[in-house]
């Protein structure tokens, strides 16, 4: 069964949830959003690549903020940029993400990616092996293969996304380490939250006892 297109959910918001739930949450189910340095950087790089233009460099066609959307997961988007290279006279799109930062260790970037490459594959009914993520502090490509797993990994994504949404309710918060890098950490106060449901835990079991 398709989603209709009121139901549609950013894509980004797959990366958020994979990185926390919780944040994700409190953007796509609060409506809250805080910028920092980091995310001040990411949009800046975003909004350079993110103009809707084109060019072409011999056999490789290339479109900046190409709309997106999947009707059979519930996306929708922009990728930044989608080369579409020349191969034996048909033209195959390879989606390009760009991220400030450098490779991370979950799969958060690829799963985003992928979800562009599903977008794609169902508006121009061509099945598309792999793309790349940029990031600006390596200054290099990493190639990333649509393979089985991370499809598979990918659907879950979104339909986890739009489980989590459609509840209504944000996650308690967990702290670990990431979360001195998130710009949430202020409003979200992880170690304050985590300690005091942890106090109150003690409370509860010593009043019992």
């Amino acid at each position: 069964m398709n989603y209709s297109e009121d139901d549609l959910i950013p894509l980004s918001a797959l990366q958020h949830l994979i990185f926390c739930e919780r944040q994700c949450a409190l953007i796509h189910v609060e409506q809250v959003w805080v910028e920092n340095l980091f995310t001040a950087e990411g949009r800046i790089m975003h909004d350079r690549v993110d103009t809707g233009n084109r060019e072409s460099r011999g056999k490789i066609r290339i479109e900046y903020g190409m709309p997106l959307r999947s009707l059979r997961i519930g996306l929708i988007g922009k990728a930044d940029v989608v080369e579409f290279h020349l191969l034996k006279e048909k033209w195959q799109p390879f989606p390009v993400e760009y991220k400030r930062g450098k490779p991370k260790k979950d799969n958060c970037d690829k799963v985003q990616l992928c979800a562009q490459a599903l977008c794609l594959e169902e508006m121009l009914n061509i099945e598309i092996p792999k793309g790349a993520l940029f990031y600006g502090k390596t200054r290099r490509r990493q190639d990333v293969l649509f393979d089985k797993k991370l499809r598979q990994e990918t659907e879950k994504a979104a339909k986890q996304v739009h489980e989590l949404i459609s509840s209504g309710k944000t996650p308690k918060p967990v702290y670990a380490k990431k979360c001195e890098s998130c710009s949430f950490v202020g409003l979200c106060l992880p170690k304050t939250i985590e300690k005091n449901r942890s106090v109150n835990h003690y409370l509860q079991k010593a009043i019992t006892e």
